[in-house]
Protein backbone atom coordinates (compact mmCIF):
# COMPACT_ATOMS: atom_id res chain seq x y z
CA UNK A 1 0.00 0.00 0.00
CA UNK A 2 1.46 3.91 -0.67
CA UNK A 3 0.06 5.69 1.78
CA UNK A 4 1.02 9.78 1.55
CA UNK A 5 0.50 11.20 4.85
CA UNK A 6 0.22 15.19 5.25
CA UNK A 7 1.24 15.57 8.73
CA UNK A 8 3.23 17.46 11.27
CA UNK A 9 6.46 15.04 10.87
CA UNK A 10 8.07 16.42 14.25
CA UNK A 11 5.17 15.42 16.46
CA UNK A 12 5.97 12.13 18.61
CA UNK A 13 2.24 11.13 17.60
CA UNK A 14 2.47 11.41 14.04
CA UNK A 15 6.04 9.41 14.18
CA UNK A 16 3.89 6.89 16.55
CA UNK A 17 1.61 6.40 14.25
CA UNK A 18 2.78 6.61 10.67
CA UNK A 19 6.54 4.05 11.53
CA UNK A 20 3.95 0.84 11.92
CA UNK A 21 3.21 1.40 8.77
CA UNK A 22 6.76 1.66 7.66
CA UNK A 23 7.66 -1.20 8.97
CA UNK A 24 4.65 -3.42 7.34
CA UNK A 25 6.35 -2.33 4.51
CA UNK A 26 4.23 -0.26 3.19
CA UNK A 27 5.72 2.59 0.66
CA UNK A 28 5.15 5.48 2.75
CA UNK A 29 5.86 9.26 1.67
CA UNK A 30 5.04 12.35 4.57
CA UNK A 31 4.28 15.90 3.42
CA UNK A 32 5.50 17.64 6.63
CA UNK A 33 3.88 20.77 7.72
CA UNK A 34 5.92 21.81 10.11
CA UNK A 35 10.43 21.68 9.90
CA UNK A 36 11.63 18.67 10.76
CA UNK A 37 15.14 16.63 10.06
CA UNK A 38 15.20 14.41 6.72
CA UNK A 39 15.68 10.84 8.15
CA UNK A 40 13.11 11.77 11.11
CA UNK A 41 11.21 9.13 9.90
CA UNK A 42 13.60 6.22 8.69
CA UNK A 43 11.92 4.22 5.46
CA UNK A 44 9.69 6.85 4.44
CA UNK A 45 10.35 9.57 2.12
CA UNK A 46 10.05 13.09 3.77
CA UNK A 47 8.84 16.60 1.60
CA UNK A 48 9.20 19.33 4.25
CA UNK A 49 6.14 21.81 3.62
CA UNK A 50 5.90 24.20 6.38
CA UNK A 51 2.08 25.95 6.53
CA UNK A 52 0.41 28.38 8.72
CA UNK A 53 4.15 30.19 9.52
CA UNK A 54 5.17 26.83 11.13
CA UNK A 55 8.82 27.54 9.46
CA UNK A 56 9.08 30.01 12.54
CA UNK A 57 8.74 27.68 15.18
CA UNK A 58 10.78 26.83 17.96
CA UNK A 59 11.58 23.52 17.57
CA UNK A 60 12.50 21.72 20.55
CA UNK A 61 13.35 17.78 21.37
CA UNK A 62 15.91 17.49 19.79
CA UNK A 63 17.49 20.64 18.85
CA UNK A 64 17.00 20.34 15.08
CA UNK A 65 16.41 24.27 14.96
CA UNK A 66 20.04 25.88 15.28
CA UNK A 67 19.57 29.34 16.94
CA UNK A 68 22.50 30.90 15.63
CA UNK A 69 21.36 30.26 11.87
CA UNK A 70 17.44 32.03 12.47
CA UNK A 71 17.07 35.31 11.26
CA UNK A 72 16.10 37.78 13.82
CA UNK A 73 12.25 37.54 12.61
CA UNK A 74 12.48 33.90 12.88
CA UNK A 75 13.86 34.20 16.49
CA UNK A 76 11.30 36.75 17.08
CA UNK A 77 8.60 34.91 16.31
CA UNK A 78 9.78 31.61 18.04
CA UNK A 79 10.45 34.01 21.09
CA UNK A 80 6.65 35.03 21.21
CA UNK A 81 5.43 31.50 20.68
CA UNK A 82 7.39 30.61 23.97
CA UNK A 83 7.07 33.04 25.78
CA UNK A 84 4.51 35.67 27.87
CA UNK A 85 3.02 36.50 24.87
CA UNK A 86 2.51 32.83 23.36
CA UNK A 87 -1.02 32.96 24.03
CA UNK A 88 -1.69 36.28 21.41
CA UNK A 89 1.26 34.60 18.61
CA UNK A 90 -0.85 31.38 19.04
CA UNK A 91 -4.50 32.92 18.29
CA UNK A 92 -2.52 35.32 15.60
CA UNK A 93 -1.61 32.44 13.86
CA UNK A 94 -4.80 30.54 13.68
CA UNK A 95 -6.11 33.33 12.15
CA UNK A 96 -3.57 34.49 9.43
CA UNK A 97 -3.04 30.55 9.13
CA UNK A 98 -5.79 29.65 6.83
CA UNK A 99 -5.14 32.94 4.67
CA UNK A 100 -1.43 31.39 4.01
CA UNK A 101 -2.35 28.16 3.99
CA UNK A 102 -3.79 28.31 0.15
CA UNK A 103 -0.36 29.36 -1.17
CA UNK A 104 0.88 25.67 -0.76
CA UNK A 105 -2.01 23.67 -2.14
CA UNK A 106 -0.85 23.40 -5.89
CA UNK A 107 2.75 22.07 -4.91
CA UNK A 108 1.08 19.68 -2.41
CA UNK A 109 -1.45 18.81 -5.30
CA UNK A 110 1.05 18.53 -7.77
CA UNK A 111 3.03 16.27 -5.06
CA UNK A 112 0.52 13.86 -4.57
CA UNK A 113 -0.12 13.31 -8.45
CA UNK A 114 3.66 12.45 -9.06
CA UNK A 115 3.46 9.90 -5.98
CA UNK A 116 0.01 8.76 -6.93
CA UNK A 117 -0.80 7.33 -3.55
CA UNK A 118 -3.73 4.93 -2.66
CA UNK A 119 -4.61 6.73 0.27
CA UNK A 120 -4.26 9.94 1.90
CA UNK A 121 -3.57 10.27 5.51
CA UNK A 122 -4.19 14.23 7.49
CA UNK A 123 -3.82 13.81 11.04
CA UNK A 124 -5.29 17.10 12.27
CA UNK A 125 -7.86 19.77 11.11
CA UNK A 126 -6.15 22.28 11.25
CA UNK A 127 -4.01 23.03 9.33
CA UNK A 128 -3.24 19.25 7.89
CA UNK A 129 -6.82 18.16 6.92
CA UNK A 130 -7.77 21.43 5.40
CA UNK A 131 -4.88 21.29 3.11
CA UNK A 132 -5.53 17.80 2.32
CA UNK A 133 -9.32 18.45 1.74
CA UNK A 134 -8.04 21.01 -0.93
CA UNK A 135 -5.05 19.37 -2.66
CA UNK A 136 -6.43 15.84 -2.66
CA UNK A 137 -7.57 14.80 -6.48
CA UNK A 138 -11.68 12.93 -5.84
CA UNK A 139 -10.22 9.73 -6.81
CA UNK A 140 -7.58 9.16 -4.19
CA UNK A 141 -9.73 8.18 -0.51
CA UNK A 142 -8.66 10.77 1.78
CA UNK A 143 -8.74 9.77 6.03
CA UNK A 144 -8.77 12.83 8.55
CA UNK A 145 -7.52 12.26 11.83
CA UNK A 146 -9.68 14.71 14.51
CA UNK A 147 -7.44 15.53 17.23
CA UNK A 148 -8.88 16.81 20.68
CA UNK A 149 -9.20 20.27 20.00
CA UNK A 150 -10.01 20.52 16.77
CA UNK A 151 -13.66 21.49 17.04
CA UNK A 152 -13.65 22.16 20.79
CA UNK A 153 -11.52 25.24 20.71
CA UNK A 154 -10.09 26.01 17.44
CA UNK A 155 -12.86 25.68 14.82
CA UNK A 156 -15.70 27.01 17.54
CA UNK A 157 -14.06 30.27 18.33
CA UNK A 158 -12.39 30.80 14.32
CA UNK A 159 -15.08 31.41 11.88
CA UNK A 160 -12.25 30.91 9.17
CA UNK A 161 -11.21 27.65 10.27
CA UNK A 162 -15.24 26.85 11.27
CA UNK A 163 -15.97 26.85 7.35
CA UNK A 164 -13.08 24.85 6.15
CA UNK A 165 -13.17 22.53 8.87
CA UNK A 166 -16.61 21.74 7.12
CA UNK A 167 -15.29 21.49 3.86
CA UNK A 168 -12.55 18.99 5.10
CA UNK A 169 -14.93 16.89 6.63
CA UNK A 170 -17.31 17.02 3.66
CA UNK A 171 -14.51 16.15 1.45
CA UNK A 172 -12.81 13.37 3.54
CA UNK A 173 -13.94 9.67 2.43
CA UNK A 174 -13.51 8.32 6.36
CA UNK A 175 -12.82 9.62 9.85
CA UNK A 176 -10.66 8.96 12.35
CA UNK A 177 -11.22 10.55 16.19
CA UNK A 178 -9.30 9.85 19.18
CA UNK A 179 -12.52 9.73 21.01
CA UNK A 180 -16.23 9.19 20.72
CA UNK A 181 -17.41 12.97 21.85
CA UNK A 182 -15.59 14.03 18.10
CA UNK A 183 -16.94 11.41 16.35
CA UNK A 184 -20.41 12.68 17.92
CA UNK A 185 -19.51 16.21 17.17
CA UNK A 186 -18.11 15.59 13.69
CA UNK A 187 -21.64 14.18 12.49
CA UNK A 188 -23.75 16.41 14.17
CA UNK A 189 -22.33 20.01 13.97
CA UNK A 190 -19.79 19.58 11.23
CA UNK A 191 -20.84 17.92 7.80
CA UNK A 192 -19.65 14.29 8.00
CA UNK A 193 -21.60 11.89 6.61
CA UNK A 194 -22.70 9.80 9.10
CA UNK A 195 -22.66 6.91 5.95
CA UNK A 196 -18.87 7.00 5.39
CA UNK A 197 -16.35 4.75 7.61
CA UNK A 198 -15.46 5.95 10.72
CA UNK A 199 -13.21 4.63 13.58
CA UNK A 200 -12.16 6.01 17.18
CA UNK A 201 -8.66 4.83 18.02
CA UNK A 202 -6.16 6.93 19.98
CA UNK A 203 -4.56 9.22 18.04
CA UNK A 204 -0.94 8.02 18.62
CA UNK A 205 -1.63 3.96 18.14
CA UNK A 206 -1.74 3.81 21.41
CA UNK A 207 0.85 2.63 24.33
CA UNK A 208 3.58 0.51 23.71
CA UNK A 209 3.28 -1.31 27.17
CA UNK A 210 6.86 -2.60 26.88
CA UNK A 211 7.56 1.60 27.74
CA UNK A 212 5.10 2.37 29.12
CA UNK A 213 4.74 -0.42 32.31
CA UNK A 214 4.35 -0.05 36.25
CA UNK A 215 7.37 -0.68 38.04
CA UNK A 216 10.26 0.90 40.10
CA UNK A 217 11.61 3.50 38.30
CA UNK A 218 15.30 4.28 37.43
CA UNK A 219 16.98 4.42 40.75
CA UNK A 220 19.24 7.36 39.32
CA UNK A 221 16.22 9.69 38.06
CA UNK A 222 15.68 10.94 42.09
CA UNK A 223 19.30 11.57 42.52
CA UNK A 224 19.61 13.42 39.07
CA UNK A 225 16.40 15.37 40.09
CA UNK A 226 18.12 16.33 43.54
CA UNK A 227 14.64 14.29 45.03
CA UNK A 228 14.73 12.91 48.38
CA UNK A 229 13.90 9.51 48.74
CA UNK A 230 11.03 10.23 50.78
CA UNK A 231 9.39 12.65 48.91
CA UNK A 232 6.49 12.12 46.93
CA UNK A 233 6.48 13.70 43.12
CA UNK A 234 3.89 14.68 41.00
CA UNK A 235 4.25 14.95 37.44
CA UNK A 236 2.84 17.22 35.08
CA UNK A 237 3.76 15.84 31.49
CA UNK A 238 1.82 18.31 29.29
CA UNK A 239 3.88 21.50 29.10
CA UNK A 240 2.88 24.67 27.44
CA UNK A 241 -0.32 24.41 25.16
CA UNK A 242 -3.06 27.04 24.90
CA UNK A 243 -5.79 24.88 26.43
CA UNK A 244 -3.34 23.46 29.22
CA UNK A 245 -4.48 25.77 32.30
CA UNK A 246 -0.65 25.84 33.83
CA UNK A 247 -1.41 29.02 35.99
CA UNK A 248 -3.93 27.24 37.87
CA UNK A 249 -1.59 24.01 38.06
CA UNK A 250 1.22 26.59 39.51
CA UNK A 251 -1.35 28.62 42.04
CA UNK A 252 -2.80 25.26 43.35
CA UNK A 253 1.17 23.97 44.66
CA UNK A 254 1.03 26.14 47.52
CA UNK A 255 -2.26 24.48 48.80
CA UNK A 256 -0.45 20.76 48.29
CA UNK A 257 2.24 21.84 50.06
CA UNK A 258 0.60 22.66 53.73
CA UNK A 259 -0.81 19.03 53.65
CA UNK A 260 1.91 17.11 51.76
CA UNK A 261 5.05 19.47 52.44
CA UNK A 262 7.61 17.47 51.06
CA UNK A 263 6.27 16.49 47.52
CA UNK A 264 7.89 17.63 44.59
CA UNK A 265 6.32 18.51 41.38
CA UNK A 266 8.12 17.61 37.84
CA UNK A 267 7.12 19.56 34.34
CA UNK A 268 8.03 18.63 31.15
CA UNK A 269 8.67 21.26 28.59
CA UNK A 270 8.86 23.87 31.10
CA UNK A 271 12.39 25.16 31.24
CA UNK A 272 13.28 28.43 30.70
CA UNK A 273 10.04 29.26 30.10
CA UNK A 274 9.56 32.43 31.41
CA UNK A 275 6.29 32.39 32.56
CA UNK A 276 6.66 29.16 34.57
CA UNK A 277 9.67 31.09 36.24
CA UNK A 278 7.51 33.92 37.16
CA UNK A 279 5.27 31.62 38.78
CA UNK A 280 8.21 29.98 40.47
CA UNK A 281 9.10 33.00 42.03
CA UNK A 282 5.16 34.78 43.07
CA UNK A 283 4.70 31.49 44.79
CA UNK A 284 8.03 31.26 46.42
CA UNK A 285 7.73 27.10 45.27
CA UNK A 286 11.14 27.00 43.87
CA UNK A 287 12.47 24.03 46.31
CA UNK A 288 9.32 22.03 45.74
CA UNK A 289 9.53 22.16 41.54
CA UNK A 290 11.54 20.89 38.90
CA UNK A 291 11.50 22.40 35.14
CA UNK A 292 12.79 19.77 32.76
CA UNK A 293 13.08 20.32 28.82
CA UNK A 294 10.98 18.38 26.02
CA UNK A 295 12.18 14.98 27.16
CA UNK A 296 12.16 11.38 24.66
CA UNK A 297 9.93 8.90 25.59
CA UNK A 298 11.79 6.68 27.23
CA UNK A 299 12.22 9.60 30.37
CA UNK A 300 8.43 10.15 29.86
CA UNK A 301 7.87 5.98 30.98
CA UNK A 302 10.36 7.00 33.82
CA UNK A 303 8.66 9.86 35.04
CA UNK A 304 5.21 8.38 35.29
CA UNK A 305 6.88 5.06 37.11
CA UNK A 306 8.68 7.69 39.65
CA UNK A 307 5.41 9.49 40.41
CA UNK A 308 2.53 8.93 42.26
CA UNK A 309 0.25 11.42 40.51
CA UNK A 310 0.10 13.07 36.71
CA UNK A 311 -1.85 16.25 36.13
CA UNK A 312 -3.75 17.48 32.98
CA UNK A 313 -5.20 21.26 34.18
CA UNK A 314 -7.06 20.87 30.49
CA UNK A 315 -10.20 22.88 29.13
CA UNK A 316 -9.90 21.01 25.31
CA UNK A 317 -8.91 17.19 24.72
CA UNK A 318 -9.54 14.39 23.24
CA UNK A 319 -7.84 11.74 24.37
CA UNK A 320 -4.35 12.85 25.73
CA UNK A 321 -1.45 10.60 25.06
CA UNK A 322 -0.30 11.14 28.06
CA UNK A 323 -3.40 10.37 29.67
CA UNK A 324 -2.86 7.13 28.62
CA UNK A 325 0.96 6.93 28.92
CA UNK A 326 0.14 7.48 32.71
CA UNK A 327 -2.58 4.79 33.36
CA UNK A 328 -0.11 2.34 31.86
CA UNK A 329 2.36 2.97 34.08
CA UNK A 330 0.79 2.94 36.96
CA UNK A 331 0.13 6.46 37.72
CA UNK A 332 -2.66 7.94 39.12
CA UNK A 333 -4.31 10.79 37.03
CA UNK A 334 -5.62 13.75 37.98
CA UNK A 335 -7.48 15.45 35.30
CA UNK A 336 -9.63 18.51 33.99
CA UNK A 337 -13.27 17.12 33.99
CA UNK A 338 -14.18 17.34 30.37
CA UNK A 339 -16.25 15.23 27.89
CA UNK A 340 -14.04 12.90 26.18
CA UNK A 341 -11.55 12.29 29.66
CA UNK A 342 -14.55 10.61 31.09
CA UNK A 343 -14.65 8.53 28.38
CA UNK A 344 -11.23 6.81 30.41
CA UNK A 345 -11.43 7.82 33.77
CA UNK A 346 -14.63 7.61 36.51
CA UNK A 347 -14.33 10.08 38.91
CA UNK A 348 -13.22 9.01 42.27
CA UNK A 349 -12.76 6.04 40.68
CA UNK A 350 -9.68 4.95 38.49
CA UNK A 351 -8.73 8.80 38.60
CA UNK A 352 -9.77 12.32 40.44
CA UNK A 353 -11.53 14.86 37.69
CA UNK A 354 -11.42 18.46 38.68
CA UNK A 355 -12.21 22.26 37.55
CA UNK A 356 -9.24 22.78 35.63
CA UNK A 357 -9.91 26.43 36.15
CA UNK A 358 -9.89 26.82 40.04
CA UNK A 359 -6.86 26.13 41.76
CA UNK A 360 -8.49 24.61 45.01
CA UNK A 361 -10.39 22.06 42.99
CA UNK A 362 -7.67 21.26 41.06
CA UNK A 363 -5.27 21.63 44.62
CA UNK A 364 -8.00 19.31 46.55
CA UNK A 365 -7.97 16.57 43.78
CA UNK A 366 -3.96 16.42 43.86
CA UNK A 367 -3.79 16.14 48.14
CA UNK A 368 -6.48 13.72 47.77
CA UNK A 369 -4.49 11.39 45.31
CA UNK A 370 -1.76 11.83 47.21
CA UNK A 371 -3.24 10.96 50.73
CA UNK A 372 -4.99 7.90 49.62
CA UNK A 373 -2.70 5.11 48.50
CA UNK A 374 -5.44 2.50 48.39
CA UNK A 375 -7.26 4.62 45.96
CA UNK A 376 -4.48 4.72 43.80
CA UNK A 377 -3.74 1.33 43.62
CA UNK A 378 -7.31 0.24 43.27
CA UNK A 379 -6.95 2.56 40.23
CA UNK A 380 -4.23 1.36 38.72
CA UNK A 381 -5.50 -2.12 38.51
CA UNK A 382 -8.58 -0.77 36.92
CA UNK A 383 -6.53 1.49 34.07
CA UNK A 384 -4.27 -1.39 33.08
CA UNK A 385 -7.20 -3.39 32.06
CA UNK A 386 -8.49 -0.39 29.98
CA UNK A 387 -5.40 -0.08 28.35
CA UNK A 388 -5.17 -3.80 27.84
CA UNK A 389 -8.39 -3.69 26.19
CA UNK A 390 -8.85 0.16 24.55
CA UNK A 391 -5.13 0.97 23.90
CA UNK A 392 -2.43 -1.46 23.49
CA UNK A 393 -0.50 -0.29 20.44
CA UNK A 394 -0.22 -2.98 17.99
CA UNK A 395 -3.95 -3.71 19.00
CA UNK A 396 -4.54 -0.52 17.84
CA UNK A 397 -2.86 -0.38 15.01
CA UNK A 398 -3.85 -3.73 13.59
CA UNK A 399 -7.13 -1.90 13.62
CA UNK A 400 -5.97 1.41 12.03
CA UNK A 401 -4.69 -1.01 8.93
CA UNK A 402 -7.57 -2.98 8.56
CA UNK A 403 -9.41 0.45 8.77
CA UNK A 404 -7.08 1.61 5.56
CA UNK A 405 -7.66 -1.68 3.80
CA UNK A 406 -11.63 -1.76 4.21
CA UNK A 407 -11.41 2.05 2.93
CA UNK A 408 -8.92 1.01 0.05
CA UNK A 409 -10.91 -1.56 -1.29
CA UNK A 410 -14.35 0.23 -0.83
CA UNK A 411 -12.68 2.79 -3.42
CA UNK A 412 -11.87 0.54 -5.36
CA UNK A 413 -14.85 -1.26 -6.12
CA UNK A 414 -16.74 2.13 -6.36
CA UNK A 415 -14.17 3.16 -9.16
CA UNK A 416 -14.83 -0.14 -11.15
CA UNK A 417 -18.44 0.22 -10.94
CA UNK A 418 -18.34 3.81 -12.18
Amino acid sequence: MRIVYIANAHSAISRCWISYFIDRGCDVQVISSYPCQPDVLPGAKVYEIPVAFAKFSKIEHGGIDDASDRSLLTKGIASLRNGPLSGFATELRFWLGPLELQRHVRRVRDLIAQISPDLIHAMRIPFEGILAAKATPPEIPMVLSIWGNDFTLWASRNSIIARQTKQALNRANALHCDCRRDLDLAKRDWNFDSNKPATVLPGAGGVERGLFHPGHADPNLRRDLKIADDAPVVFNPRGFRDYVRNDVFFRAIPEVLKRHPKTVFVCAGMQSNPMADRWLRQFAIHENVRLLPSIPRKTMAELFRLASVAVSPSLHDGTPNTLLEAMASGCFPVAGDIESVREWITNEVNGLLCDPTDPESLASAMTRALAEPQMRTYGQKLNLGLIVERAEYSKVMHQAEDFYKNLVKRNGLRAKAQ
